[in-house]
């Protein structure tokens, strides 16, 4: 597959042989031999290739349109902005691939480049070493030259090459661009996203984790094998830096604050059973539970998942926010740390404060805290959301008036008398205070002295 460097086009050249029975006999031998090899496999396979390749009768040849699709340059430049390393992996020349990668940015004009091309273990492991030594320079390798590391030293390869600016591997087969993928997984710890647009992408996109597929001109076999498919490739941006932001940060949020629902009503178990001397006894039961689960605080709750800390035009703004993603502070030891002290703080706060301040009216502590709790926990759904919608408001006051209606068809679980009474109202809100308060004042302090990246920009 050759490239006109006049036309454009990428031309594809079909040729056939005819070979007798020795022939293929003696070839089908050879390969086999070559295929067992222990050491040079790669080399010896290609060698037997070669060797029956040649002669060929001229069948036609093929030309394609071969151009880098608009806006390639700022998406490339936005996404390595984020903090993404950016490895190219192509089937071209080394000259056609040095050419693309200074044409889409990739490297820089002032970047320097390291091309190698060897043939033996010594001089790649004298050029991978020179390579090191340099500073701002991008890396420029054949599939010859790659397998041979790969073969040899891959840890002190992809050690140094990690650390490059660019790096771009031509004349890759596909087996060695899906090994590649995995090696940085393995090597670095890391998350990583295929993208491709031909079928010699999908072992590449498989072996990520994130498959990305292009629809184009060759094909649908890369969008089909993708875990996402899109049109063009700076639909790559939007993808990452603004749906991919939002759905990390919202599934963090919204998979801690499910493990808080459940652990403070589990709190408030564990100190009613302590207190009442461990008895097998559940405060809540039938509907209550039920409905604690489900109509109570699912919408709320679930409503996060259509929060956003900021505007879709300050994410492609500042590319740099997408960068605190990856420090890994937005869910954490730490921050799941935070929300199982609040949870214990807020759990045993409800139910110590309903027994201290209703203890001549202990038949009603269900009632008492069980309000407090569905309160609780709509101010916590309050205080976590950065963008208000018609869906979360909906949601919050919709749960509340639905709560308040239960309270009337419940009667078995809530005494409307003493619901309605002025001493429960006003000892439900102060319960309510004491268990919020303390805690969104202490967030909002280091809020303050530590404020994250994206409200200074909002």
């Amino acid at each position: 597959c050759i490239r006109d460097r006049y036309g454009g086009l990428r031309t594809l050249v079909f040729g056939k042989k005819d070979l007798t029975e020795e022939d293929y006999a003696d070839f089908s031998k050879q390969f086999a031999k070559a295929k067992i090899k222990t050491t040079n496999r790669a080399f010896e396979v290609q060698s037997v290739i070669e060797s029956i390749e040649n002669n060929l009768e001229l069948i036609g040849l093929t030309g394609v349109e071969d151009k880098l699709q608009a806006d390639v340059k700022p998406t490339l430049e936005m996404v390595r902005n984020a903090g993404i390393r950016v490895w190219m992996l192509t089937g071209d020349k080394i000259e056609t691939a040095t050419c693309i990668a200074i044409s889409a940015r990739l490297v820089s004009r002032s970047m320097l480049i390291q091309q190698i091309q060897v043939k033996t273990k010594t001089n790649a492991y004298t050029e991978i070493n020179d390579f090191a030594n340099k500073k701002d320079c991008a890396l420029v390798i054949d599939g010859n030259s790659l397998q041979i590391c790969l073969d040899n030293f891959r840890e002190l390869f992809v050690s140094i090459a990690c650390k490059a600016p660019a790096v771009v591997c031509c004349r890759c087969s596909p087996t060695q661009k899906a090994e590649i993928v995995k090696l940085i997984k393995e090597y670095t710890k890391q998350r990583t996203c295929a993208i491709g647009d031909g079928g010699n992408d999908v072992s590449m996109i498989q072996a990520a984790d994130v498959g990305l597929g292009i629809v184009g001109k060759e094909g649908k076999q890369a969008s089909l094998a993708a875990d996402f498919s899109i049109t063009q490739f700076s639909h790559l941006s939007r993808l990452l830096i603004w749906h991919g932001r939002n759905s990390y940060k919202r599934s963090a949020s919204l998979g801690q604050f499910v493990i808080h629902r459940g652990m403070i009503i589990s709190f408030i178990q564990a100190v009613f059973s302590a207190v009442f001397y461990f008895a097998a006894v559940a405060i809540y039961n039938g509907w209550l539970i039920v409905g604690y689960s489900t109509f109570y605080t699912t919408a709320p709750v679930f409503a996060l998942v259509l929060d956003e800390d900021v505007t879709e035009s300050i994410a492609f703004r500042y590319p740099e926010l997408y960068r605190e993603l990856q420090k890994g502070r937005v869910m954490s030891n730490k921050t799941f740390f935070i929300w199982v002290l609040q949870s214990v703080y807020q759990g045993g706060a409800i139910m110590l404060l309903a027994l201290f301040l209703f203890e001549t009216q202990f038949i009603n502590v269900v009632a008492i805290t069980f309000t407090t709790l569905i309160l609780t926990e709509l101010i916590n759904v309050a205080f976590e959301v950065h963008t208000w919608h018609k869906f979360m408001i909906v949601s919050l006051v919709g749960t509340l008036i639905l709560y308040f209606l239960s309270m009337v068809v419940l009667q078995a679980y809530f005494d409307l008398s003493f619901i309605l009474s002025l001493d429960f109202l006003w000892k439900v809100a102060l319960i309510t205070a004491v268990t919020c308060l303390p805690v969104y004042a202490i967030k909002l302090v280091f809020k303050y002295l530590d404020p994250p990246a994206y409200s200074k920009l909002s």
